[in-house]
């Protein structure tokens, strides 16, 4: 069986947010599955997703702090810049990133470990709200 969709994350601030409950809220499909694989596509170029430890929200400032020391804004060889001093900063960060996760299923739930999450990483400052396409296959 496949399912596709595309769901809708309200905006959020500049940074890295915990967005597995509002995934699996807006996917209530995924109940229907005793095993599979979600594919999660993010359709931008200026935020990226990743998973990782969804505990302790130090974790979430590191990140935000790591990743504007590896792509600063305004450094004076970037030509990108018509968009305001965040917009290829984001452009990198995304590419490091990257914008897709691919997650098993059991039992009609995300198969993640005990301490992982999955983020949005909003690397602009009035980034807006952002579209998610959803690909299930499985049983």
């Amino acid at each position: 069986m496949w399912i596709q969709k595309q769901i809708y994350l309200r905006a959020h601030a500049r940074g890295f947010h915990l967005i597995t409950n509002e995934i699996v809220r807006q996917l209530p499909e995924l109940g229907n599955f005793k095993i599979g694989i979600v594919h999660i596509f993010l359709q931008h170029t200026s935020a990226a997703l990743t998973l990782n430890e969804n505990a302790d929200p130090t974790v979430r400032q590191d990140f935000e702090d790591y990743f504007n020391q590896v792509a600063p804004e305004n450094a004076p060889y970037y030509r990108h810049t018509n968009e305001g001093s965040d917009d290829l900063p984001a452009h990198l960060k995304s590419s490091l990133l990257g914008n897709s996760l691919t997650i098993p299923i059991i039992n009609g739930q995300l198969n993640m470990g005990t301490w992982q999450g999955i983020y949005l990483c909003e690397h602009r400052n009035q980034g807006g709200s952002r579209q998610l396409v959803i690909t299930v296959n499985g049983e």
